[in-house]
């Protein structure tokens, strides 16, 4: 009896071993060129088959060296270009009425300086 449990151990191991691919010499000779995803080639290797290539190699421990290269990050803004530019306005506005006080200081004394010159200056001629 044991020994028909373990034949059917043994055969049960050897269909499973048969079924698994042998991924390390497929990837390092049939299909070394079609793994990288770059420039279009007709396929030698379907995607499904790829990507149970793929699953094996990463759960038995090994990197998977055919990641295409990823591109540059996006710089450009989204949303309108108003939004932002009125922002920009609102936070300079904010600090020029800061220093608005002392302006409006300075242009009533150069007011009062201008009057008082023609003042001046109407009072001698007359």
């Amino acid at each position: 009896m044991a020994g028909k449990a373990a034949k059917a151990a043994k055969f049960v191991v050897n269909a499973i071993g048969e079924y698994q691919y042998p991924w390390r010499e497929k990837l390092l000779t049939k299909y070394k060129d079609e793994l990288s995803i770059g420039v279009w080639k007709p396929l030698g290797i379907s995607g499904r088959r790829r990507a149970r290539l793929r699953k094996e190699v990463l759960l038995a421990g090994e990197d998977w060296p055919y990641y295409p290269e990823r591109k540059e990050m996006r710089t450009k803004r989204k949303g309108h270009k108003v939004d932002r530019i009125a922002a920009e306005k609102r936070a300079r506005t904010a600090e020029l009425m800061k220093s608005m006080s002392q302006k409006l200081l300075d242009y009533k004394k150069r007011r009062w300086e201008k009057k008082m010159k023609e003042e001046d200056s109407k009072a001698a001629k007359g």
